[in-house]
């Protein structure tokens, strides 16, 4: 198969060069639509549950909101783990789901679970809403609104506000991609009445009199309309509050006198803002405001971010003067540093293969073929990448090594210039013709395509267990192994096609050249190699000794290396999580963070700007407090630093510099990194230590001494013990007695308390299409201190008011801060980033200071997550995926050489690639990493690829008949040094930039890289002196090889013969065919024609001869003797009658046998398409039991919760018992109809057909239907020709029969002589009456089959055109299906499946509309039954 391919492409050159100009600029066009990221998503499934409550604390958030959506949530399918997160007016439910989870299908259930639980929370607490459908790397854009220089005083942090919520947010969520837009800092504008109590208590009114007075005047209405004339006038009226001014004059009583009080008189009215939660900083010259852009989990961010830059353009140009809106975190830079760091590597590492190509192959033509193969098959990977939805980040783009990619095309130029130049064939001429060449290309690309081939499968098998990787690393590394996939695929083919051709082509036809510098150089490798192996075959042990000695060195280095789970990705800016003391307000958080960023500002140049975010945002995916900020450094390009060279350099001289700012704590990650941190683990550190249990002071004690513990530990960095308990709170607890004495009750006391202090909504006032809270609360100076909570007047139900410290105590206490939890248990997070060691050996050492230091109490215990947690599944998940590979790599070598012992030997070449891996890692000070691990894999297939080469060639120089050993290796390894020294320096080199490169993303390739590069280095080295070595000492021991043999082949034809008894198919052909030579009718007809035949022999039945003897006294007295011999015959006319008539009683019984076979076919092509549409009548059914089962278990999840009545489970339960009885029944017609077919087949099998059409295709165009050719017509007909020929047989019956005899009589009376007579007799018919009767009756018969031939014409003439009709009717109703009904139903269930899923129909409708797209499949398959029966019958008619 492959030989004919590249005869075929050097055959077909210009074929083969427009497919490849087809690819390339297809592969253009595609390059142009991949979607490009930094790097893959590795967020997991989740959904989030927020809930604001802005009068809770974290306890009573905790108790009344959180626990309860936990327990809603916690028996859905796919969860793999449940957080949530308390603290005072938020609560936020994170529900993560597994990978294999529809994240729609999650936060659907979700939903209809939070739709039980808002039954739960009392009523005024909050309402639980889903968080947006966003990821780690759905941040894609933040930016901030600010005044331009000299417009400061015009727009404050409330009027920030206002624009970016009404005029940018509103115009970025309709882009498409955007998931949600998350305002952040500036002030939410209310319109605010200030009331003074003393002004209240004055005129005898309470708060409640003002919020009346506000309900009552701020509202629309209409009064439909009046007649007036032809026309009508429509009446509405407006009474909607529209300024300051409408508020101020609002009455809220009248005095004795009637004068009426006016809102103004009791209250200030002015615009206010809302209590915040957040703010926003730029630099240090003051509050912004801003918003964080998020992406649909998904969607492709490049064209995402692309579209919100040309929308900014648009919004840039609506926003009043003076404001402008800035971008300070745009991923597109990350996106460039990891592209630009993709680029760099993958043009450095093509040009040191091209120039490793031309160096070894001495050809600059042949060097530039294999380099060229470099781009197309990068064209077809990025094909392939677009039609599998694989994105082009750094992980599938930037570990490509171009040396592997070429490796196949390497092996077949080089096997082209060796025979060109080096073949015996072309030792007398200096050139060869175009002709020759294609022959010598076509020979040597078929003889060396079979090693090409394999060399690219082994890469490719070891790649295969990466796909097995799952979580973190496998969304990390699965990309890149497809990406390499793709690109060994595209390279495969064009080593098969544009490899052949090209080198036909562009190769030089010259046979004879002057040592280059390629050769001089290999000369004396070879020579050098030569003499270094012959004094190394001496040592024999002394050399394994080395090779064991220093196999176990690199175990033990390994054991000492540490481990990470996978280098930090440089992002380009920095992330500073920025900490004051707990319960710190806002603006002290404010003053000194701006204290933090004019040092960042002032001390480093390389710093362009500092965004503070402070708080949490109006979506609070980030749950951050008051007290903690995210300090976004925005730093120019690295080639501008000068302060530091690398990021940790830096951040490690920007933490001491904010050590100035006292009371502060900082630290420094990656945006990315650290939401990806918090995303999946609930804390931002790259090592979280989670504390477990139930007391809040006991935990938040441990978690002290934990803290303690970690900064002893070398490595550990910015320590962060969160803050659960501290809080300053004024906790009001009631006197239930006092409370009794005055008639009130506690709702009420607390409404009192939340509209003074929080403020409550009396509505909405609208400015245009803005709108804003009308917020009634006391005066800002009247809710400063203790006392004025403590002096709050309580209105009573007989008008007078009390002071609240007469109904209740007020005091300031520590209360908890926040509350998290995890899978249903309180834990406390401790967390540090490390800096300048490896995770593994940090939290080894942790964990044992920690086991000596902390005692836990019963029920408290501590786990390790983060990277921690990571690198250990993904080191589980690596110890089944590296065993994989190597089992498979020992597989492909079995097959390949078909011996244990050569397999071992080419596998020695993985222990050592290991060794060069190992102690290079060590040698970069680089400890164990994920990339590291994926390193090792793709390496271990590379290395084997020396070991092949060179047992090829000792093998192929033993059957040559070279028997000693050590010539063998000596000659093999020298004639292949240049292949293998040339695979391994293209495949080693080729990863060199990425193992230097210090650009964005480097730090997950330089593992990867400096793996592959040490292990091939040292593997190839060792192997051109250790596997020879190992080929001598193997040969002489003994290992098991497989010969194959007649026992063998017995075993396999039997494995054969049991494997194709389970695939019990057929074919219509095959079993037409099987049935008209087995059928038993069909045999017992054709033996009644044999009988009929044999039959015609008989047709001269003369009678027996008579023979007389008599003896005695026949004529005298003396006794004589008589014989005679006598024959009557009929007359000759009677013998040819008979002998017509048995010959059209044969030809009848042939006619029988052909009809016989028409109607075999017929029975047969009917049995084998009803079954095929029985089967696909069952998948339907099977398809809607699946359906109806999962709607089962729906309803009684449903019915166990008391979310629905007994009927839906009743309905479900029917419905599915409904379907099952449905496929008994079907199942049983089946089986039936295949009892009948291996009746009719004959055959001990019951065989299953098969076929590409349930609809028979048969072609009936223009058909014309010829009677007289049908076998039922021509026996009818036959059955004439048999009457007429009985009728001819019973006329010659009345002609005479003839008789003859012979006699001989003694006579002893006259001379004892014999006398002798002949007789002639002739039988005359006198008494012929019964034989005319017959005659007659004969006639009869004649008239009476050809009556019934005609009536059998005029019957098959109306039965064809009946059927005729019939088959147009049925193809037009078959067509109807497919072209509307079918898809009808296919929509019906789509539709019905999504309204009931989003509540728009209920179980009834759903259950209904299902039933009816059932039916309509149903009923086009009875549709396609009744169209194949007419085609049956059709081709019946015809005698097809």
């Amino acid at each position: 198969m492959l030989h004919k391919i590249i005869e075929f492409s050097i055959r077909n050159k210009l074929i083969i060069g427009l497919f490849t100009l087809a690819l390339a600029g297809f592969g253009i066009y595609e390059a142009t639509k991949l979607p490009i990221d930094a790097q893959p998503d590795i967020t997991n499934n989740q959904v989030q549950v927020i809930t604001i409550a802005p009068s809770l604390g974290a306890t009573d958030i905790e108790r009344l909101v959180t626990f309860p959506i936990e327990q809603a949530n916690s028996n859905i399918n796919g969860i793999t783990e449940i957080r949530s997160f308390s603290r005072f007016g938020l609560s936020l439910v994170t529900i993560v789901f597994d990978d294999n989870t529809d994240v729609y299908w999650a936060r659907q259930q979700v939903a209809e679970r939070l739709q039980n639980v808002r039954s739960e929370i009392p009523e005024g607490v909050g309402t639980p809403e889903l968080g947006p459908i966003s990821t780690g790397l759905g941040e894609i854009y933040q930016y901030m609104v600010r005044p331009e220089k000299g417009y400061e005083n015009k727009y404050d942090a409330t009027e920030l506000r206002t624009i970016q919520d009404w005029i940018v947010r509103r115009q970025l969520l309709g882009v498409k991609g955007v998931a949600e837009v998350s305002s952040f800092g500036g002030k939410l504008k209310q319109y605010e009445i200030a009331v003074n109590s003393n002004k209240l208590q004055s005129l005898n009114l309470t708060i409640n009199d003002v919020f009346a007075a506000l309900e009552n005047n701020n509202q629309n209405t209409g009064g439909a309309y009046i007649e007036k004339g032809p026309t009508v006038l429509y009446i509405r009226s407006e009474g909607l509050i529209g300024n300051k001014e409408d508020i101020e004059t609002i009455s809220v009583t009248s005095t004795s006198d009637g004068i009426p009080v006016l809102l103004k008189d009791v209250a200030e009215v002015k615009t206010g803002h809302a209590t915040r939660y957040g703010a926003m900083t730029y630099n240090d010259e003051g509050e912004v405001s801003g918003a964080v852009v998020m992406m649909l989990k998904g969607a492709n961010s490049n064209e995402v971010i692309k579209n919100v830059k040309e929308r900014i353009k648009t919004i840039q140009k609506t926003l009043p003067e003076g404001v402008v809106l800035e971008p300070f975190l745009d991923r597109t830079k990350m996106v460039n540093n990891a592209i630009g760091t993709i680029e760099k590597n993958l043009a450095e590492g093509a040009l040191i293969v091209v120039f490793v190509l031309v160096l070894f192959l001495g050809n600059f033509r042949a060097g530039l073929l294999v380099a060229s193969v470099i781009p197309l098959s990068m064209l077809f990977a990025i094909i392939m990448m677009n039609l599998f939805g694989v994105s082009g980040n750094l992980m599938s783009l930037g570990a490509l090594d171009f040396g592997l990619i070429v490796d196949g095309a390497v092996i077949i130029v080089e096997a082209v210039l060796h025979r060109l130049h080096h073949g015996k064939k072309f030792g007398a001429v200096s050139s060869v013709s175009q002709k020759e060449m294609d022959s010598e290309v076509g020979s040597s690309a078929s003889k060396m395509v079979s090693s090409a081939v394999f060399g690219q499968i082994i890469i490719l098998i070891v790649y295969l267990p990466i796909f097995t990787l799952e979580g973190i690393e496998g969304k990390m590394f699965r990309p890149m192994a497809q990406t390499v996939a793709f690109a060994l695929i595209g390279a495969f083919i064009l080593s098969l096609t544009y490899i052949p051709m090209m080198s036909s082509l562009v190769l030089s036809k010259k046979t004879k050249h002057k040592p280059n510098f390629s050769d001089k150089m290999m000369r004396r490798l070879e020579k050098l190699h030569h003499f270094t192996l012959q004094s190394v075959l001496q040592f024999p042990k002394m050399v394994i000794a080395v090779v064991v000695a220093l196999f176990m060195i690199a175990v033990f280095i390994l054991s000492r290396l540490g481990g990470e789970f996978i280098p930090a990705l440089e992002e380009g800016d920095f992330a500073v999580d920025t900490r004051v003391l707990t319960g710190s307000n806002l603006q002290t958080t404010i003053d000194y963070t701006q204290k933090a960023a004019h040092i960042l500002k002032s001390q480093y140049p390389e710093v362009e700007k500092v965004v503070t975010k402070i708080g949490s945002g109006e979506v609070p995916t980030d749950p951050m407090p008051m007290e903690a900020s995210d300090m976004m450094v925005i730093l120019k390009d690295k080639k501008e630093w000068t302060s530091a060279k690398t990021f940790n350099e830096l951040a490690e001289k920007m933490g001491k510099s904010l050590e100035a700012v006292p009371g502060i704590s900082t630290g420094f990650q990656f945006p990315v990194q650290m939401r990806f941190n918090e995303l999946m683990t609930g804390a931002r550190q790259d090592v979280v230590c989670k504390i477990f249990g139930e007391d809040l002071d006991s935990l938040s004690d441990y978690a002290g001494r934990f803290g303690d513990i970690i900064k002893t530990v070398k490595g550990a960095q910015d320590v962060y013990i969160e803050p659960i308990t501290g809080m300053p709170q004024v906790i009001i607890k009631y006197n239930r007695a006092g409370i009794a004495q005055y008639r009130l009750n506690i709702a009420a006391i607390n409404k009192a308390v939340n509209t003074a202090f929080a403020g409550q909504s009396t509505g909405k006032v609208y400015e245009g299409e803005k709108r804003f809270d009308l917020v009634v609360r006391l005066d800002e100076n009247q809710r400063e201190r203790l006392e004025d909570i403590r002096n709050l007047l309580i209105p009573l139900a007989n008008g007078n008011q009390i002071p609240l410290y007469q109904l209740a105590d007020a005091s300031i206490q520590n209360g908890p801060a926040q509350i998290q939890r995890e899978d249903a248990k309180r834990r406390i997070v401790v967390g540090f980033n490390v800096r300048g060691r490896d995770v593994q050996s940090i939290v080894n050492e942790l964990q044992g200071k920690a086991e000596k230091q902390l005692k836990l109490s019963p029920g408290y215990y501590v786990t390790y997550g983060g990277a921690f947690e990571n690198l250990n599944k993904a080191k589980d998940r690596l110890m089944i995926a590296v065993p994989v590979s190597l089992v498979l790599i020992f597989l492909l070598l079995y097959f390949a050489f078909h011996s244990v012992k050569q397999s071992l030997l080419i596998y020695s070449a993985i222990p050592l690639s290991a060794i060069g891996g190992i102690f290079f890692l060590a040698l970069r000070g680089m400890p164990f990493s994920i990339s590291a691990g994926v390193g090792f894999i793709a390496l271990f297939g590379v290395a084997v690829l020396n070991g092949i080469v060179l047992i090829a060639e000792y093998n192929r120089l033993r059957q040559s008949g070279e028997n000693s050993l050590t010539h063998i290796v000596l000659k093999g390894t020298r004639t292949r040094l240049r292949p293998v020294l040339m695979t391994a320096f293209v495949a080693s080199l080729g990863f060199l930039p990425m193992a230097v490169s210090n650009g964005a993303g480097a730090e997950v390739q330089r593992p990867l890289a400096t793996v592959v590069i040490g292990g091939l280095m040292i593997a190839t080295f060792l192997t051109l002196f250790v596997l020879p070595v190992l080929y001598i000492l193997f040969d002489k021991m003994d290992f098991l090889k497989l010969k194959p043999g007649k026992k063998s082949a017995a075993v396999m034809v039997f494995l054969l013969m049991n494997v194709s008894a389970f695939a019990q198919n057929i074919t219509l052909n095959d079993a037409v065919e099987m049935a008209v030579k087995n059928n038993l009718s069909a045999k017992s007809k054709t033996l009644l024609a044999e009988y009929y035949e044999k039959r015609m022999a008989t047709g001269t039945n003369i009678p027996q001869m008579a023979v007389t003897s008599e003896f005695g006294q026949i004529n005298s007295a003396t006794t004589d003797n008589r014989f005679g011999i006598s024959q009557s015959v009929n007359f000759p006319t009677v013998y040819s009658n008979q002998k017509k008539l048995l010959k059209e009683e044969w030809n009848a019984a042939v006619i029988v046998v052909n009809l016989n076979k028409i109607e075999i076919r017929k029975t047969v092509t009917g049995l084998f398409y009803h079954i095929l549409v029985l089967r696909e009548k069952e998948k339907v059914l099977n398809r809607s039991d699946g359906m109806y089962a999962g709607f089962l278990e729906k309803a009684n999840l449903r019915f166990e919760k008391g979310a629905s009545n007994l009927l839906e489970k009743t309905a479900a339960e029917l419905q599915r018992e409904n379907i099952a009885i449905q496929l008994k029944s079907l199942a049983n017609e089946i089986e039936l109809a295949k009892i009948q077919m291996q009746l009719l087949l004959n055959t001990g099998i019951r065989y299953e057909p098969v076929s590409d059409n349930i609809v028979m295709e048969a072609d009936l165009h223009d058909i014309r239907m010829d009677l007289n050719s049908h076998p039922a017509i021509q026996l009818s007909a036959q059955e004439i020709e048999k009457a007429k020929a009985g009728v001819k047989l019973e006329k010659s019956k009345l002609l005479p029969n003839l008789s003859v005899g012979y006699f001989n009589q003694s006579f002893k009376d006259l001379n004892n002589n014999r006398f002798s007579s002949v007789e002639v007799g002739v039988g005359i018919p006198v008494f012929h009456k019964a034989q005319k009767a017959q005659i007659k009756a004969e006639e009869q018969k004649i008239r009476f089959t050809e009556n019934e031939l005609a009536y059998q014409k005029a019957q098959w003439q109306n039965g064809y055109e009946a059927a005729a009709q019939q088959l147009q009717a049925q193809q037009e109703m078959v067509a109807t299906y497919r072209q509307k009904q079918l898809p009808r139903a296919e929509q019906v269930f789509k539709t019905a499946q999504e309204q009931f899923a989003a509540g728009e129909i209920n179980y009834l409708d759903w259950v209904m509309l299902n039933n009816q797209a059932i039916q309509i499949q149903s009923d086009y398959y009875n549709a396609v039954m009744q169209l194949n029966q007419s085609i049956i019958n059709i081709q019946y008619f015809i005698s097809k």
